[in-house]
């Protein structure tokens, strides 16, 4: 997904750079949006449920050593799933600006 993002914005860019602006780069540029969007929504849920269940292992790490085990081991997940989420957030508020110099530039 962040090689299809980041060649989507590069394309934008050059649209936006080379004045080849018109209506259906308003409509792509608003479909694809979308689209990061729920994708977004989709690691940020899946982001929490690790957070969550890092946090519960961590908890009964008193009870038995294994649960440090499967801490440890979320937690390697965990952090690639949280630079991932932020990575992606901002290319997407990134393809805000560029709508918004596509559509001001009408």
């Amino acid at each position: 997904m962040k090689r299809y993002i980041d060649d989507y914005i590069y394309e934008l860019e050059t649209k936006i750079k080379d004045k080849k602006i018109d209506s259906y780069l308003h409509d792509d540029v608003l479909i694809k949006i979308e689209f990061f969007n729920k994708e977004r929504i989709i690691h940020l849920i899946i982001t929490l449920f690790y957070a969550l269940f890092t946090i519960l292992f961590v908890c009964h790490i008193r009870e038995s050593i294994i649960y440090l085990i499967f801490a440890l081991f979320m937690v390697c997940f965990l952090i690639p799933y949280i630079i991932y989420y932020f990575k992606l957030e901002a290319r997407v508020q990134y393809l805000y600006k560029l709508y918004d110099k596509i559509k001001n530039s009408d």
